[in-house]
Formats: C-alpha cells, sequence, structure tokens
C-alpha cells in the first residue's frame, strides 16, 4: 500500500496526540505534522494550561514552566521516536524541542537519518 505524504504527517499528528494523553495526561488542542527533508516538524498548540500561563508572567516562572515540560517530554522522547518509526519505517538521529510561554505552543524537531520526503517527491 502507498501512503501518500500528507497521510503519514496526519498519522503522525494523531500518535503524538495519543501519546500526549496517554503519558502527560493530557492532549494539546492541535497538532500538525511537517515533513521537510529529513525532518519532521511538529507543531502543537495549545499545550499549557491556564495556570501554567500565570506561572510564566515572571521571568522566573517562565524558565520554570519551559524546563518542568521539557523534562516531561524528554522523559517519553523513547516512545516518541518510536511512533515515528512505526509510521514511517525511518530512524530518529535526534529530537530537539522547545516550548513558548506566550503562546502556548511546543514544536518538536525529528531528525532522521535519511532525506525521507524525497520518496514523495
Amino acid at each position: 500500500m502507498n501512503r501518500s505524504k500528507g497521510s503519514i504527517e496526519a498519522e503522525l499528528s494523531k500518535a503524538i496526540t495519543q501519546w500526549e494523553k496517554d503519558f502527560l495526561g493530557r492532549g494539546s488542542l492541535s497538532v500538525k505534522s511537517d515533513l521537510l527533508r529529513d525532518m519532521i516538524i511538529v507543531n502543537l498548540r495549545g499545550v499549557l494550561t491556564p495556570a501554567e500561563y500565570v506561572v510564566s508572567e515572571s521571568k522566573e516562572g517562565m524558565y520554570s514552566i519551559k524546563r518542568m515540560r521539557t523534562e516531561l517530554v524528554e522523559s517519553g522522547v523513547d516512545d516518541l521516536k518510536n511512533i515515528v518509526n512505526s509510521i514511517t519505517g525511518q530512524e530518529v538521529i535526534s529530537f530537539h524541542t522547545d516550548i513558548s510561554t506566550k503562546s502556548g505552543e511546543r514544536v518538536m524537531v525529528f531528525k532522521l537519518g535519511s532525506n525521507y520526503e524525497k520518496i514523495f517527491l
């Protein structure tokens, strides 16, 4: 079965949303995954709770929220890499993430071992 780039991106978004619910206890409001060359870029909107927005109003609170949220995601990074591998068949070489305490968005970047996008071109 030949899957399209869009269907793989949608499958990744759905699986990462489910991972969030299972591992973190709640999912983001929306998830969009994009395959670009040897990267999968995932944009998660609505990640922070109302309380986290209040805490992040101070610089110390902002750093605390960013650090805690990063530690939570990093502690489940093996699961995330396995999700990407099971959907794409590609090895994840590295993982990068950051969260904005202003917009409540998280960005995840999975760096793959090869240019996976070229199989769709």
